[in-house]
């Protein structure tokens, strides 16, 4: 199973892209994890030159980032909360996949790095479902990263692996029945 990964975050020591490679690090044998790096080169959402995926005229970020949706199985997100809302880099993403058909039934889990980010996580939802993806919400953990915490370190640290295990199987085994 495919599933790619996305953070909504461009902090080099982002716990919410930490988590994402410590998940690539530790994902089932069965799902290849695989950590979308680019959302920073996707231009502003611009309704004209939202197009489909073969149009040229649609921006080559914007083309390569649905390709890699299109293709994934599934999707799991991880996002900081700004203003008690999603971050301005993840709306922009998300907002060029609304009018494709990539993310249409697409299932998807989210990972929440701050237990007190409740506002943030629930706008996310909100949004991914109005765009009609199959949010796996058993696949959805919140999981507490300490600030400065790396990749490796969550990789090696035993709740943490069984918190993602169990999130990425949840999400495959609901791609496995569709």
């Amino acid at each position: 199973m495919r599933v790619l990964a996305i953070s909504g975050s461009l902090r080099a020591a982002s716990s919410n892209s930490a988590i994402l490679r410590a998940a690539v690090r530790v994902s089932p044998p069965d799902v290849h994890l695989h950590l979308h790096d680019g959302l920073d080169a996707l231009p502003y959402f611009n309704p004209d030159l939202d197009r489909t995926l073969d149009d040229p005229l649609l921006p080559p970020a914007v083309r390569g980032f649905r390709a890699q949706v299109a293709a994934a199985d599934a999707v799991i997100i991880s996002s900081p909360e700004y203003a008690h809302g999603i971050s301005g880099l993840m709306k922009n993403a998300l907002d060029w996949l609304v009018g494709g058909p990539e993310m249409v039934g697409k299932r998807v889990a989210f990972i929440n790095t701050s237990p007190h980010a409740v506002h943030g996580i629930a706008a996310l939802a909100e949004t991914l479902r109005t765009m009609s993806v199959a949010l796996v919400d058993d696949a959805c953990v919140t999981i507490a990263v300490p600030r400065g915490m790396t990749d490796d370190a969550l990789a090696r640290e035993p709740a943490i692996v069984q918190a993602l295990d169990h999130s990425l199987r949840r999400l495959a085994s609901t791609v496995a029945t569709s």
